[in-house]
């Protein structure tokens, strides 16, 4: 059976990797940019039982634009 070795930072790393490369990384380095790229919306079931895909949600999204520009619009025509 083979000895464990210990390493200084003795966790599953592979022996293959260098963790003198790897002890100075930063964690969430890019979280940031990456927040600024990404809108996940999460559905609520019974919205996503009405607008079962992204196609269906932007589409009534646009329809409900539409409609509020137009109300917009009639309300400052009167």
């Amino acid at each position: 059976m083979k000895a464990k070795v210990e390493t200084p930072l003795d966790d599953e790393l592979r022996p293959e990797y260098d963790e003198t490369v790897l002890k100075d990384g930063v964690r969430g380095k890019y979280a940031e940019r990456y927040r600024r790229r990404t809108n996940v919306v999460l559905r609520a079931p019974d919205v996503a039982a009405a607008f079962p895909s992204a196609d269906a949600v932007n589409e009534a999204l646009r329809l409900l634009m539409k409609v509020a520009q137009q109300s917009v619009m009639a309300a400052g025509a009167q």
